[in-house]
């Protein structure tokens, strides 16, 4: 196999662990797999070194600066790699073996990205490169980085354009955990996870892996997280599988839009699942909800739009937290999904704005970390996703 095993700080920590590290570099390179290494800074050294500028520094400055943390881990794992036999080279920005070019924004340079990237790979049988997390450099040759979590970024975007089979993060977690284990009594490895789920997870505190790094998967790269304290670089952990579809799609059915209002309902323990359970009993699928400080409003299928309102309205009558429900036909969702979306700034605006400079009233807008519903009338529904199509 080919493998980019991409070693967080954490795990490269100590001496102890970088001898893990190490061990675990060799045992794969004897098995005869072909094996890209990339090193995050040992520890908490780049936050340590960002602590430290207490003056006004220039952004290249500041970048050449925080760059010594990685340049230090890939000499420390190169040396304990030639240690046990390993031949082995570090890699860092301004080498002529340099891959990854990005301006000074990080934003990669794709074409120049993938010669270099594939030019490294040619030379992957017999010699382990060991290559610094997080940066780049730009064209003319001077550092710049790939921002929060650009390590992982380093190694997924590596192990595409390197045409890897697999990307393995090495960190101090098991893998993706059914729940924080500091927090939650049982939790459990999970064996296998789409890019999506964890994607929606990262952007809502699950530090794995990071968000920027999955938009580099494709649907034939391999992704495992493990464990520092494994050993095998080549088994265990969670395997992350598929890749972010960017789609544009209009849903074929109508939906109705049940609207519950009741008095500071966002402040009324159960009753958002009371109505919802009502629903559930008579198997009436849910498509979205939307809730403000007074009212829920239930999307569903707009053929069970009215056994949805009776059952909707017995809660009503039972409990008199609630006022009343009522009901809008003929409704329409667009859902834009896409991996890059969090990563768009303004992109909202950049949905609604033209639908609202069409005359198009938008019932609701319902957002994820990676895709946004937009809800309109169902007569409007042609030209929204016009509109949207155009945009996207």
């Amino acid at each position: 196999m080919r493998v980019v095993a991409k070693f967080g700080g954490t795990s490269l920590g100590s001496g102890d662990r970088i001898n893990r590290a190490a061990d675990s570099i060799a045992a794969a390179v004897e098995e005869g797999h072909e094996i890209a290494v990339v090193a995050s800074a040992m520890g908490n050294t780049t936050d340590e070194l960002l602590e430290e500028i207490e003056f006004e520094a220039e952004d290249r400055d500041r970048a050449e600066i925080v760059s010594m943390g990685e340049r230090t881990s890939v000499r420390m794992l190169k040396a304990a790699l030639a240690a046990r036999g390993v031949d082995a080279m570090f890699v860092e920005p301004g080498g002529e073996d340099w891959p990854i070019i990005a301006n000074d924004l990080g934003e990669v340079d794709v074409e120049e990205t993938k010669q270099r990237a594939a030019a490294l790979a040619a030379d992957l049988d017999g010699v382990v490169p060991v290559i610094t997390g997080f940066l780049a450099q730009n064209l003319d040759g001077e550092i710049t980085t790939l921002g929060r979590g650009g390590s992982d970024t380093t190694a997924v975007m590596l192990g595409r354009y390197m045409n890897a089979d697999e990307v393995v993060i090495v960190t101090d977690v098991e893998g993706v955990m059914t729940g924080d284990p500091r927090v939650v009594e049982g939790a459990r490895n999970v064996g296998r996870i789409t890019v999506d789920e964890l994607r929606n997870l990262s952007f809502r505190g699950a530090e794995v892996v990071a968000p920027s790094a999955l938009s580099y998967k494709d649907d034939d790269l391999d992704v495992r997280v493990v464990h520092y304290q494994h050993g095998d670089l080549l088994t265990g952990g969670t395997l992350i599988e598929g890749e972010f579809e960017n789609l544009i799609d209009m849903q074929e059915d109508s939906l109705a839009c049940i609207t519950v209002a009741g008095r500071s309902i966002r402040n009324s323990p159960g009753i958002l699942a009371d109505l919802s359970q009502a629903l559930r009993e008579a198997e009436i699928n849910i498509d979205a909800v939307a809730s403000g400080m007074d009212s829920v409003t239930f999307y569903v299928n707009e053929d069970r739009a009215e056994e949805a309102e009776n059952l909707l309205h017995e809660k009503v009558v039972d409990d008199q937290t609630l006022s009343s429900v009522t009901v809008d036909d003929d409704v329409a969702v667009i859902r834009v999904t896409g991996g890059e979306l969090p990563n768009r700034p303004g992109v909202i605006l950049d949905i609604v704005q033209p639908i609202s400079e069409a005359g198009i009233n938008i019932h609701d807008v319902i957002t994820s970390a990676t895709s946004v519903a937009i809800f309109v009338a169902w007569d409007d529904r042609e030209e929204t996703l016009e509109i949207v199509q155009d945009e996207f």
